[in-house]
C-alpha cells in the first residue's frame, strides 16, 4: 500500500507542475500577444496621433526632424499632403524680423596663424565638436571632383586638396532620392571663380554662406552683384542664417526640428568657429537651429549660418573625422566642404 501511496503522490506531483508549466507558458503567451497586439497598435496609431492630432508642437517637431532627412521624409509624406508639409514648415525655417541683406564690415586686419583649437560641445540632449580657426584667409570652398555627377565625401575633398581640417558645406539635388550629393543647390564658388550656380540676374538674393577676400564671413540673403561688392572668395549659397551683425534671428526653436547641425561662424577678431553637432543615436539627439545659434553667440560669433545637417554632418581634423555621422554607412557624399588650408 505505501508503494501505491508514494506513486500516487509523485504522479500527483508531476501533474501539479505539469498544469504549473502549462500554466507559466499560457501566460507568457498571453503577454507576447499582448506586446505584439500593442506594438501593432502603436505603430499605426501613433503616426495618426502625431500628425493628425491637436499637438502643433509635435507635428510641426516631427516634420521638420524627418525632413531634414532624404530618406525619413517618406514618412511625414506617407501621411500628409505636400500643401500640409508645407504649411507646417512655412519657409522652411523660421526667422526673425532682422535685417539679413546688410552686413557691417568687420575690421579684424589680417593676421596669418597656424592656431587651431579644438573644443566638445555637451549638452544633456546632443554632443558635437568645434574648431577655432585663429586665420579666416585660410579658409577656402572644396568641392566633389565628380560634380555634378556624383558627390565625395568631406574627408575624400579634404585629404585631395592637402586641407588639414573640413566640415561639409551646402545642401544638393537629391535626383530619385539616390543622395549622390553631385548638384550642388545654388551657386558655388571657389578660389573667386564660379564652379557651379552662376545665373542671368545679378540682383537676384539668395542665400549666401561666404568669405571676402580679406577673410570676412558674409551671411543672409546676398545677390551675385553684393558678392562682387564684397570681394568675395569663397562662397555656397545655404541658410538659414543664424547670427547677423551681432543679433540672433531665429525664431522659436527655428522650425527644422531636431538633427545633426553643421555650422559656420566668425568672432569680431576675425578667428572661424567650425561646428558639427551629432545627432539620431542614443548618445547624441541633435539639436535645433535655436540650440546651435546658441552655442554660436556663446562662443562670440557675429555672424553665423547654418549648413547642411543631418546625415552629411561631418567634421575632418587631423587626417581624420573625429565626430559621428548618423548615416549607418559612415560618411556621406556632397557637393562641398568649408576647408582650412595649412
Amino acid at each position: 500500500m505505501s508503494n501505491i501511496t508514494i506513486n500516487e503522490q509523485f504522479e500527483r506531483q508531476n501533474q501539479f507542475k505539469q498544469a504549473k508549466k502549462k500554466k507559466k507558458k499560457s501566460k507568457l503567451k498571453s503577454l507576447l500577444a499582448f506586446l505584439i497586439f500593442e506594438f501593432i497598435f502603436m505603430s499605426f496609431t501613433t503616426p495618426l496621433l502625431v500628425f493628425y492630432g491637436p499637438f502643433e508642437n509635435v507635428k510641426r517637431t516631427v516634420t521638420g526632424m524627418t525632413w531634414n532627412s532624404f530618406t525619413l521624409q517618406k514618412i511625414p509624406k506617407a501621411f500628409l499632403s505636400d500643401v500640409a508639409i508645407s504649411r507646417i514648415l512655412g519657409d522652411g525655417y523660421a526667422i526673425s524680423d532682422v535685417d539679413t541683406e546688410s552686413i557691417n564690415l568687420l575690421n579684424f586686419g589680417i593676421k596669418h596663424t597656424r592656431k587651431i583649437e579644438l573644443f566638445d560641445i555637451e549638452s544633456s540632449n546632443f554632443k558635437g565638436k568645434m574648431l577655432l580657426v585663429g586665420d579666416p584667409t585660410r579658409i577656402r570652398v572644396g568641392y566633389s571632383n565628380q560634380m555634378p555627377r556624383a558627390g565625395e565625401t568631406t574627408s575624400s575633398i579634404a585629404k585631395r586638396n592637402g586641407a588639414v581640417a573640413a566640415i561639409n558645406g551646402g545642401g544638393f539635388i537629391d535626383t530619385k532620392w539616390a543622395g549622390t550629393g553631385g548638384a550642388p543647390l545654388g551657386y558655388l564658388i571657389s578660389n573667386g571663380k564660379y564652379i557651379s550656380g552662376e545665373i542671368k540676374d545679378k540682383d537676384k538674393k539668395r542665400d549666401t554662406i561666404a568669405f571676402t577676400e580679406d577673410g570676412m564671413l558674409i551671411v543672409g540673403k546676398h545677390s551675385e552683384n553684393d558678392l562682387k561688392k564684397y570681394k568675395v572668395k569663397e562662397a555656397i549659397s545655404f541658410g538659414p542664417p543664424l547670427v547677423v551683425n551681432g543679433k540672433p534671428t531665429i525664431k522659436g526653436d527655428g522650425g527644422w526640428g531636431i538633427s545633426p547641425r553643421t555650422v559656420i561662424g566668425q568672432k569680431e577678431d576675425g578667428s572661424v568657429l567650425l561646428l558639427v553637432i551629432d545627432g539620431r543615436s542614443l548618445k547624441s539627439f541633435g539639436a535645433t537651429l535655436k540650440e546651435v545659434q546658441d552655442i554660436m553667440l556663446k562662443h562670440g560669433a557675429v555672424n553665423a549660418a547654418n549648413l547642411d545637417g543631418g546625415s552629411s554632418a561631418t567634421m575632418f581634423y587631423d587626417g581624420k573625422v573625429i565626430n559621428t555621422p548618423s548615416d549607418a554607412l559612415g560618411e556621406r557624399s556632397v557637393p562641398s566642404v568649408f576647408m582650412v588650408m595649412p
